[in-house]
């Protein structure tokens, strides 16, 4: 019987958020693939260092957000770069819809001209690697 109190009483906690959930719950590995995909391609660099990754397949449009940083010898401090990724679906091909990096957004429909032309040139380069 005190096995089910403590059951009961641990599940409670859970629900009420006095326990961390479980940070690879419902994440998906190929959505933050392509979003780190995205940052390279935008970025113009080999690699990144990535700090904290999570991902949405469950949201509309499904998507990912990660921080970063391009330092090679990078510390926990240096992954204060974010970026957001939104795709048409949660499986391959993704199709990339938008994407954001700190406060400036690419896409499709974006007034700024060159935010628009980013936009393109990156989803050009992700069909690609198809």
């Amino acid at each position: 019987m005190r096995h089910i109190v403590f059951a009961a009483a641990l599940a409670s906690a859970a629900l009420a958020g006095f326990l961390p959930a479980n940070p690879a719950a419902a994440q998906s590995p190929q959505l933050e693939q392509a979003c780190m995909a995205v940052a390279k391609n935008f970025l113009l660099v080999p690699s990144l260092k990535t700090g904290i990754v999570q991902s949405f397949p469950e949201l509309d449009p499904p998507g990912a957000r990660l921080t970063y940083s391009t330092r090679e010898d990078a510390k926990p401090t240096d992954y204060n770069n974010e970026i957001e990724c939104q795709f048409d679906k949660a499986t391959p091909p993704f199709g990339l819809v938008r994407f954001c990096i700190s406060k400036t957004c690419y896409g499709p429909g974006e007034q700024e001209p060159d935010n628009r032309r980013r936009f393109e040139e990156v989803k050009a380069l992700m069909a690609r690697q198809k």
